[in-house]
């Protein structure tokens, strides 16, 4: 496995191949970071409120998937627009905002219906059901969905220069 120091360094190349290659798998592991990060913050808040103590929203597991990614997707952006795609965002955040929220709601609206295929087709009801169904395969598909939006539409502008 190669350093970070030389992938930075085959990424400072920018016309051949290993350093477009080096950029994408570091891009790539920014990415996993951010998403890291917000997948802990969406899976820990759906657990409280839908298995947590007082039995919150265990009755609406599908509306506390959607307040657990709506907040999850704030620190994803915040992580994605300053740090995973910082040199590709443009001067228009509310562009960029507008678009990573039409983005979010394809990704989330993957992860509720593998929740809503589990909980209604299969008829499992168990936090292991939940988390495989939605926190494993819904949140993976939904994760290559966001990056290729991400990559191709979202964040898409190298950043303007300054005034």
């Amino acid at each position: 496995m190669p350093s970070l120091e030389r992938l930075r360094a085959a990424a400072a190349r920018p016309d051949t191949k290993t350093g477009k290659l080096a950029r994408l798998v570091l891009e790539l592991i920014k990415f996993g970071a951010v998403g890291g990060v917000a997948y802990v913050v969406d899976v820990g808040i759906y657990n409280l409120l839908v298995f947590g103590p007082g039995d919150m929203m265990g009755r609406w597991p599908v509306r506390a998937g959607l307040i657990s990614a709506a907040i999850a997707t704030g620190v994803s952006y915040l992580g994605n627009r300053y740090w995973t795609f910082s040199k590709k965002r443009s001067r228009m955040p509310v562009r960029e905002i507008i678009l990573f929220i039409v983005v979010n709601i394809g990704g989330i609206v993957i992860a509720q219906a593998c929740l809503y295929f589990s909980r209604w087709v299969l008829d499992l009801h168990t936090l292991t059901s939940d988390n495989i169904s939605r926190n494993i395969i819904g949140v993976g598909l939904g994760t290559i969905f966001r990056y290729l939006c991400y990559k191709f539409w979202v964040f898409n502008k190298p950043t303007a220069p300054k005034p």
